[in-house]
């Protein structure tokens, strides 16, 4: 049974059907590329500077979660230290667990039978929370100058997916997952006005018609983690 059927059924939330998610299925119109960057290694170890984790921080979030028209919602909770440490808890309306997930680097730690194709890849995963972490094996094949002042930095993995990295004002505005000509999966980032954490992410599976859209309620720096939270399996 596909993953939103269970939680709508224990969250009591009625299937709609939207067109959103089906219209950004399509793609999008596509940046019109002005050129080549001069330096991409030093605009990526620029961009790496600019959005790395700075202090422990707690994010408490509202969250909505639609799979091809089926949608349920909740509460969430992410909790994040440098260097690149994540935990995230998403919780239903009345309070139940749905899914618990750390992120160390780029390792994905999941208990057993969670529903992970809620979430987005390691890479994608910490675009929604502003941060450039490019997974190791992915490799750095050039960078784009777009129109408006935007950048482009353009990795690929060794199955030749690539992965596109869109940056103005040192700061990263989404991120695109790509296999052959279509883009397979989408993070879009919005920003406050004078912060570099997102007061908005949306993840979008494209070929799965499966959109997570996270929108941040607070924001507090708070004391070093206790490490076990890291490790949800436990």
């Amino acid at each position: 049974m596909p993953i939103l059927c269970v939680l709508c059924h224990r969250s009591r939330t009625v299937p709609v059907l939207t067109t959103a998610l089906i219209l950004a299925a399509c793609g999008g119109q596509r940046a019109t590329v002005i050129g080549p960057v001069n330096d991409a290694e030093a605009l990526a170890v620029e961009l790496q500077h600019e959005t790395s984790l700075e202090t422990p921080l707690r994010i408490v979030f509202d969250w909505h979660l639609n799979e091809a028209g089926q949608r349920v919602e909740g509460r969430g909770v992410a909790r994040i230290e440098p260097p690149y440490r994540a935990r995230l808890d998403l919780f239903l309306d009345n309070g139940e667990t749905v899914i618990s997930a750390a992120l160390v680097e780029g390792d994905l730690r999941l208990p057993l039978g969670s529903p992970a194709e809620i979430l987005p890849p390691p890479d994608l995963m910490w675009g929604t929370l502003g941060v450039f972490r490019p997974h190791h094996g992915a490799r750095l094949v050039g960078g784009d100058r777009l129109e408006g002042e935007a950048r482009r930095l353009r990795y690929t993995y060794d199955d030749g997916t690539e992965l596109h990295y869109h940056v103005a004002d040192k700061l990263l505005k989404s991120l695109e997952v790509i296999e052959g000509e279509s883009v397979v999966q989408r993070v879009l980032v919005n920003l406050d006005g004078n912060g570099r954490y997102p007061v908005e992410a949306t993840y979008r599976n494209l070929a799965d018609f499966r959109e997570l859209r996270l929108v941040r309620e607070s924001l507090e720096i708070v004391p070093p983690y206790d490490p076990d939270i890291w490790d949800p399996l436990g």
